[in-house]
């Protein structure tokens, strides 16, 4: 089974509020912004055509972020994947009510202004608990009772200021990248707006079903993500864990026998593969730290989690400086990777590991010449660069890439001669 990324509803709020400004992009949630950011170009579609679009894509946009205040409340880390729907009258009934709050503020601006900034207010204190009743029940006439209201303010208490507050950032922060974007030209200020706006819907819905799952006893939910952790053995593997710290303390090879036969299965959390590096670095086992080195950067690059793969990588090039993932389909991209991350010395290593492991390879010269750029780069190393080039050359002399081998050839040689 996957491994279900989970949050603790004891994690603070102030923690959560902070990680949360990456919510929205991550995964699904960048996926989401961005592909209704493109979308919002047909809107500028004739008339009808183009109310429409603008009316489904509002209707997307709070349907996603419904589903993510639900997603988040349930005790869930990452945000839904699209087309993922947990109660798809919800979307509907978001759109319809920001709307018309949106319309009558404009209606009253227009026609008798004192009413605006009471209207504001009143929108600001009420939406919160529109929206979370509406995320839970779908009901419109349920979550426009101001009894429901009532009850959603008792249930949190003073704490039902945070959404409150949420709601008028929000508010503030969309007039602002509204403003913002009006200097730009329509083509290129339609998607930013569009992003901008989408991103900061999923985060106020997002933290408000932070808040909830803080609280879900209140409200009467069992967090799903619990549910399916506990399914997937997840919570076997935390006793496991702390089976293993207790016996470490007098027999560390009996515990990492147990850890052995743990990941030697089904995908194993973080916290197990480092406590069975943590014991095999106590105990000295250098080969085996290269061992399950290899095994792990193969599972978290499938995972798509490269960066702490690459973290590994260096971690094991520290035991061996020879040390270089055993697939060319991983070390290529790893190489690429610590490259545009400013770590040169190791994508050179990745690099030269991949040539001397695979110099036969089609993406060899393309490793090779990422090489030779970035000891270009380092005045002691340049030396270097210029026989790596040569041997480039003469091994693959018609390849597509050998303008770009002779240009750095010839760059390098200008500056040794002005040196």
């Amino acid at each position: 089974m996957t491994h279900v990324a989970t949050v603790s509803p004891d994690t603070p709020f102030l923690e959560r509020f902070i990680a949360g400004f990456g919510y929205p992009l991550r995964g699904a949630g960048l996926a989401t912004c961005t592909a209704l950011a493109i979308a919002h170009y047909a809107v500028i579609l004739p008339a009808f055509v183009g109310l429409f679009a603008t009316f489904a894509l509002w209707t997307a946009t709070w349907r996603y972020a419904a589903t993510c205040m639900l997603h988040t409340a349930n005790g869930y880390a990452d945000p839904p994947n699209i087309g993922v729907e947990e109660n798809p009258a919800a979307g509907r009934g978001l759109t319809g009510v920001h709307l018309f709050a949106v319309a009558l503020c404009v209606l009253s601006g227009m026609f008798y202004p004192p009413a605006v900034w009471p209207l504001m207010i009143l929108f600001a204190i009420t939406l919160p608990a529109i929206d979370m009743s509406l995320a839970f029940d779908g009901s419109v006439e349920l979550a426009l009772s101001p009894v429901t209201w009532w009850e959603v303010m008792r249930r949190f208490g003073t704490a039902y200021l945070i959404p409150v507050g949420l709601n008028l950032a929000t508010g503030a922060l969309i007039l602002g990248a509204s403003a913002a974007t009006s200097f730009l030209p329509r083509l290129l200020s339609l998607p930013l707006f569009a992003f901008a706006y989408t991103y900061l819907i999923i985060l106020n819905l997002h933290l408000m079903g932070a808040m909830i799952h803080q609280r879900h006893e209140r409200f009467g939910l069992t967090p799903e993500a619990e549910v399916l952790a506990a399914e997937n053995g997840q919570d076997e593997d935390a006793q496991l864990l702390h089976e293993v710290q207790a016996i470490a303390c007098s027999d560390r090879r009996t515990a990492l026998g147990l850890l052995a036969a743990r990941l030697q299965h089904r995908g194993a959390p973080p916290s197990l593969h480092q406590a069975y590096r943590d014991l095999l670095r106590q105990e000295g086992l250098h080969d085996a730290l290269l061992v399950h080195g290899q095994i792990w950067i193969a599972a978290l690059m499938a995972n798509g989690e490269s960066r702490r793969a690459l973290g590994l990588v260096q971690e094991c090039t520290e035991l061996d400086s020879h040390f270089v993932p055993d697939d060319p389909t991983t070390a290529g991209p790893l190489a690429e990777l610590a490259a545009r991350s400013g770590m040169s010395r190791l994508a050179v290593r990745l690099c030269r590991g991949f040539l001397a492991q695979w110099p036969r390879s089609p993406e060899a010269p393309h490793y090779g010449l990422l090489a030779a750029r970035l000891l270009a780069t380092m005045p002691e190393r340049q030396a270097e660069a210029a026989v790596l080039l040569g041997k480039l050359v003469a091994a693959w002399p018609d390849h597509p890439l050998r303008g770009e081998f002779d240009a750095l050839s010839q760059q390098l040689h200008e500056h040794t001669k002005s040196a």
